[in-house]
């Protein structure tokens, strides 16, 4: 499979494990991390919003983890091949299982968002089989320090669920961010952000084409660092 070219690095991509997308790119892209010191991923894939992480954070010590040992052994090797190597490791790990003696000031994740169903398109990384909503929330709040951010990208029609169960867990929304594909009365995806401590909300909203397959302008500028396409 094609390898998928970032200005400062390069992924290696597998029919096994789930393709490089512009969920991942967002919320490489858009998630607080610039002042982290541990960030964790979970559901890696590719290792690309690691990576991205990394080169926006040089500091920042990342751990990413996929329940997949295919994906693991390739965002290990993407890991490996890139400048920021030595800030990154990549593990074969179930979240449910997983288990830390240090916590982290930044967990995010794109995960699997699709309810399981009869498709047999990259069941693990797009069904709910073995990583549900509930799953993920629950152990990222064991996992996440006092003053730490979850940041997640998911399906804008599984937002209110997603922020009341993140509520239950004592998660506080801080980030509203509606993405959408083209301008239309429904936003495509949502990235929200969560913190122990409730504060005002920022919401904000994002448009990535002006037109099909025309990115906007504010894609365009948010990406300029990654993409190797210019405005």
């Amino acid at each position: 499979m094609k390898p998928f070219r970032f200005k400062n690095f390069t992924i290696n991509q597998s029919e096994k494990v789930f393709r490089v997308g512009t969920d991942g790119v967002l919320l490489g892209v858009l998630a607080t991390v610039e002042n982290a010191g541990h960030i964790l991923e979970v559901g890696t894939g590719t290792g690309l919003i690691s990576l991205m992480l990394s080169q926006r954070n040089r500091n920042a010590a990342i751990l990413a983890i996929d329940f997949s040992k295919d994906a693991a052994q390739l965002a290990s090797e993407n890991f490996k091949n890139s400048p920021f190597s030595k800030n990154l490791k990549a593990l074969e790990q179930d979240f449910k299982t997983f288990e830390s003696e240090e916590k982290f000031d930044v967990i995010v994740s794109n995960p699997p968002y699709f309810e399981k169903n009869q498709s047999e398109k990259d069941v693990i990384a797009r069904q709910q089989t073995e990583l549900s909503f509930d799953d993920l929330i629950e152990k990222s709040v064991k996992n996440l320090k006092e003053q730490g951010l979850f940041a997640v990208i998911i399906p804008f029609e599984s937002g209110d669920y997603f922020s009341q169960k993140c509520l239950d867990f004592g998660l506080h929304l801080s980030k509203k961010i509606k993405i959408f594909g083209i301008k239309n009365p429904l936003p495509k995806r949502l990235l929200l952000e969560f913190g122990f401590g409730k504060k005002e909300m920022v919401e904000e909203e994002f448009i990535i084409e002006k037109s099909p397959r025309i990115y906007s302008n504010e894609y365009l500028k948010l990406t300029e660092e990654f993409h190797v396409f210019k405005p």
